[in-house]
């Protein structure tokens, strides 16, 4: 059981506001999905992540594939009941890793073939074993098999990486088992205009319930992004749900729901919230500076969150400069607030008709530090 609905567009930008429906609940879009590679997101219980205001987090079938394996979580009832998780999961398939775990996979026709980084064994994963490992897992939304090429990357290898990456994506549809989840494709092609959108029709032509932006945010300018991400997404569908692959500033985030995506995934909250970066409505403040020692106030004033409701500046500070884990908490539930507080504003605007006053205020936050 998968659906999408479109509510309502923006007059003057191509933002939408819309329903994604699971086997597990309704999914308001545009959508942020935390991060839960290891079946958790860093720090926080599920009820945590659900009581903030997230309907959807993403987890990585490579990983929980090694650990702790596919079939033992499908013996456990599924990757819902395992994580105690009853909201809608996402998984990525692995093809991030073919860039991450450069050092230690060997491309093949037939799939990639890793040595895993815990302890060295060989893993052979082909476009079939990825659908069989997603569908093990019991996931509303599964990822095709792709290679996610390096930036900067030849046009020649581009293009046989999009070759490669279609292949493997028919592959993926054919041997999709399970009729209640979604199964994405994912469109690469570097910052070449004319392949991203050849993978794009190609992947079209194959059918999915949701289209994928993958590849971007790996060392290209920012310009190149926003391009490669409008040019990309005017040959996808518009009644299908379109997905930003691991782009997460909110600046960005704000940019790419102007030009038409409803999903969206990265690591930024958390991994800045660990170390000491935090998210505001004046912009980023870094807890740890000297200058917050002595201050009274919470991280950000304007802020709802348990953090800023109960704990000073100078108390996160002294927790972060002392390295109590409670400050990894503390400030990971501050950030993970923040994104969804961005993502109902961006909502709501769009709703109200004021999303492109919204998306101003937000743009205008990006790189700016609060004193």
């Amino acid at each position: 059981m998968f659906t999408f609905e479109i509510h309502k567009k923006d007059e003057s930008t191509k933002a939408r506001l819309g329903q994604m429906t699971t086997a597990h609940g309704v999914v308001d879009t545009p959508a942020f999905m935390p991060v839960a590679t290891q079946a958790t997101v860093k720090s926080l219980s599920p009820k945590e992540i659900e009581d903030i205001g997230f309907q959807m987090v993403i987890s990585n079938a490579y990983h929980l594939y090694l650990r702790p394996g596919h079939k033992t979580v499908e013996k456990l009832g599924g990757l819902h009941k395992f994580m105690s998780w009853n909201n809608s999961i996402t998984t990525d398939s692995g093809g991030y890793q073919v860039l991450s775990l450069s050092k230690t996979r060997k491309i093949k026709d037939d799939g990639i073939l890793f040595r895993s980084h815990l302890d060295g064994s060989e893993h052979m994963f082909t476009p079939e074993k990825c659908i069989e490992i997603q569908e093990s897992l019991g996931v509303d939304i599964m990822m095709c098999l792709d290679e996610c090429p390096p930036f900067p990357s030849t046009k020649e290898y581009m293009r046989k990486s999009i070759d490669l990456t279609t292949r493997w994506a028919k592959l993926c549809r054919s041997s999709k088992k399970h009729t209640d989840n979604a199964l994405f494709g994912i469109v690469q092609g570097g910052v070449y205009k004319d392949l991203r959108v050849q993978s794009a029709n190609d992947l079209i032509d194959i059918g999915f319930e949701g289209y994928a932006v993958g590849g971007l945010g790996i060392g290209e300018d920012p310009e190149q992004t926003y391009e490669t991400t409008e040019n990309t997404l005017s040959v996808l569908p518009v009644d299908k749900p379109r997905y930003l692959m691991g782009l997460g500033k909110p600046e960005d985030i704000v940019t790419a729901v102007s030009m038409g995506v409803d999903l969206f995934d990265c690591v930024i909250p958390t991994r800045n919230a660990r170390n000491g970066t935090l998210f505001t409505s004046r912009g980023k403040l870094v807890i740890k500076n000297a200058q917050f020692a002595e201050d009274e106030r919470p991280i950000d004033e304007g802020c709802e969150c348990y953090t800023c409701r109960t704990f000073s500046r100078a108390y996160l500070r002294h927790l972060y400069i002392a390295k109590e884990t409670l400050v990894l908490r503390l400030l990971t539930i501050h950030n993970l607030y923040f994104y969804a507080e961005l993502m109902k504003g961006i909502r709501s605007s769009i709703l109200s008709g004021d999303f492109p006053n919204y998306l101003s205020r937000v743009q205008s936050l990006g790189g700016e530090k609060e004193n």
